[in-house]
């Protein structure tokens, strides 16, 4: 099982991503292929997905029974601890003005 999820991407990507998978909500895109089309799937995505986000995840032999791959700017973000892939927060930016400080 394939599943990528697209945030913010351009008309030509979704359309592109329609040939080889199903979607099944805005954005949202399932299928079943081999390593090597995930892999040509994904240099397509990395190459169009402009100033959008993705997510890549497939069904993988390993403790969590998947693995993923992120693209773009996202809050989450994938790290690594005692060998299994999890996913991290960023902090928020930019939604708390700062005070001035007053000038002498």
């Amino acid at each position: 099982m394939l599943v990528i999820v697209l945030e913010n991407a351009p008309p030509r990507l979704r359309g592109r991503l329609a040939v080889w998978l199903l979607e099944i909500r805005a954005g949202v895109y399932v299928g079943n292929y081999s390593v090597k089309v995930r892999e040509h799937i994904w240099t397509q995505v990395e190459a169009g997905i402009g100033e959008g986000n993705a997510v890549m995840a497939w069904r993988c032999n390993n403790e969590a029974g998947f693995d993923f791959v992120t693209l773009g700017a996202n809050r989450r973000i994938p790290v690594e601890l005692d060998g299994a892939k999890l996913v991290s927060f960023l902090p928020e930016t930019g939604g708390e003005p700062q005070e001035s400080q007053p000038s002498s």
